[in-house]
């Protein structure tokens, strides 16, 4: 009975209009006032605890480095580097814009901030080449969704709160189901590209996927440095998540300058001397092949017996000095390696300028207006992230002081469910509630009452978080409340009924990537399994 007044209150409040994580506040408070025989003083303590998550704390760091990689002028450098490995096939500029999705989730873990930064970019040059408009928004709308699902995710940290499952084995399990939902996208774009004729882009060489893969290189370590840093043992996904945030700071106002007081302040100016901007080059790629050298042995070999700091200093100083000499040699090909002194020294006064830049400018880059910005922005999401989630984690509490999962789990075994029809159930109202909330609010709802049933069938937890977060991908791009069908409304002026149809082709292609997470379990398992164990959990 108290199971039945606790879904009816959560559901009529929030057909009310209430939002999301009130509804579940209120309806939670209701029941522990009226018809529990928890204590009310319990209501503060939840909340408290659930406040003092450490795991949580990585959802506003996350946060705070998807607003700066959003900003700082990442996503046109991915683009041209995706559009320079694909685009020559038929319908290449759609694959790339797919591609640089997939780039970008593992950059933001946030589906809305990867439709809006790939999305104003890749709409406006598909159209320039010939795409429709309906096109272009279908595939961007669809291809956004892997932000939650390629790691890092905030939805798989979400889940990891709500279940004390491993972030780190969920980052991990992500992975695989990522690429292969990316690639089938791209198979049903390059399909639909041959019938329809799309165009294709001109094949530039190799000699453009490397300077494209240059210009979009500093970014994209920040996927090394997280994934790396995590399973390297260097720090926890918390920890990572807030290195991450730095890096993109860092990154986004003195590396690409696209923000900031050095907007568009150029490392190299045109009238730097051939000399001293070869220099200054060679010198770039050397330190930074030497930190990247330091940072990727250190992550793959600090455990490794033999392996010392000085060898791996003396060796990444000899890699990174032929990395140079090689340099110089290519971009000056009457030059000799004696003549390597002549273009350091060259290209102190480049070195000289923009230093003192930085140096003139440190302080200013943390109180600008555009980082101002960019705090206030992600601190209203990670508000907006954590009041659902403390409410949820409350809703929770009630359901197991209640044993509601256990009597429904009792319920449905006796039923006769399986493990397969259990999947089917769980699909079904998760691609129902989708359709009407948030996905880390549903997910809160969900989780709890939903996970102990799959532990007592047997479902791996990892597995079935996959599962979920795939849920919640399809149910970002299907009305009503489809939160990618708005998002892209807004970048494309479209109307929200032109959206959904847009999307619609291609979230057929979702569907058939649900039934295959769903039913082979090894997609999302074998990976993390393979690398960290399997995750133990007791029922």
């Amino acid at each position: 009975m108290v199971s039945l007044i606790l879904f009816v209150l959560v559901l009529s409040l929030l057909f009310l209009g209430v939002p999301v994580a009130v509804s579940l506040g209120l309806s939670s408070l209701i029941i522990i006032t009226f018809f529990s025989n928890d204590s009310v003083s319990s209501v503060a303590l939840q909340l408290f605890t659930a406040s003092q998550n450490y795991t949580l704390l990585a959802i506003p760091f996350f946060v705070l480095a998807s607003a700066f990689m959003s900003t700082g002028g990442v996503a046109r450098r991915i683009i041209r580097f995706a559009i320079a490995s694909v685009g020559h096939f038929k319908g290449g500029l759609a694959m790339a814009s797919v591609l640089a999705c997939m780039m970008f989730a593992a950059l933001s873990g946030s589906s809305p901030a990867t439709v809006v930064a790939i999305g104003t970019i890749a709409i406006a040059g598909m159209r320039q080449v010939g795409y429709t408009k309906e096109f272009s928004a279908g595939i961007i709308a669809n291809a956004g969704t892997l932000g939650i699902l390629i790691p890092p995710s905030i939805v798989m940290v979400v889940y990891a709160a709500a279940t004390d499952v491993s972030v780190g084995r969920m980052f991990l399990a992500g992975v695989i189901p990522g690429i292969v939902a990316g690639l089938m996208l791209m198979i049903a774009i390059y399909v639909m590209a041959r019938v329809k004729n799309l165009p294709a882009e001109e094949w530039k060489g190799f000699g453009e996927i490397l300077e494209g893969g240059k210009e979009a290189g500093w970014g994209l370590f920040l996927i090394i440095i997280i994934l790396g840093g995590i399973y390297g043992g260097v720090f926890t996904p918390t920890e990572a998540a807030s290195v991450a945030a730095v890096y993109a700071f860092g990154v986004a106002l003195f590396v690409y300058r696209d923000m900031g007081p050095m907007k568009g302040e150029k490392w190299l100016r045109a009238d730097d001397p051939k000399r001293a901007r070869v220099g200054f080059s060679a010198t770039v790629y050397a330190v930074a092949f030497f930190f990247v050298w330091m940072i990727l042995t250190f992550f793959a070999a600090a455990d490794w017996p033999g392996v010392t700091l000085r060898g791996r200093t003396l060796l990444g100083v000899a890699l990174s000095l032929a990395i140079m000499v090689a340099y110089a040699l290519w971009r000056d090909r009457e030059s000799n390696p004696w003549n390597i002194p002549g273009y350091l020294i060259a290209s102190l006064p480049i070195w000289r300028r923009n230093l003192s830049l930085m140096g003139r400018n440190f302080f200013r880059a943390f109180f600008n207006d555009d980082t101002r910005k960019v705090m206030v922005d992600a601190a209203r999401t990670t508000v907006m992230l954590m009041f659902i989630i403390v409410n949820a984690l409350l809703f929770a509490h009630v359901l197991t002081s209640e044993r509601i999962p256990q009597t429904i789990t009792d319920l449905m075994v006796g039923a006769g469910f399986n493990w397969f029809t259990f999947l089917i159930a769980i699909n079904l109202l998760l691609l129902l509630g989708g359709q009407f909330m948030e996905p880390s609010g549903l997910l809160l709802i969900v989780a709890p009452v939903v996970f102990p049933i799959a532990m007592e069938l047997g479902v791996d937890p990892v597995h079935l978080g996959i599962i979920m977060v795939v849920n919640m991908e399809i149910g970002m791009i299907t009305p009503p409340i489809g939160l990618n069908l708005f998002v892209t409304s807004g970048i494309t002026g479209m109307s929200l009924l032109q959206v959904v149809k847009a999307a619609l082709p291609f979230v057929a292609v979702l569907f058939a990537f649900l039934i295959l997470v769903t039913y082979m379990p090894v997609l999302s398992t074998w990976l993390p399994y393979s690398l960290m164990g399997p995750e133990i959990m007791s029922r």
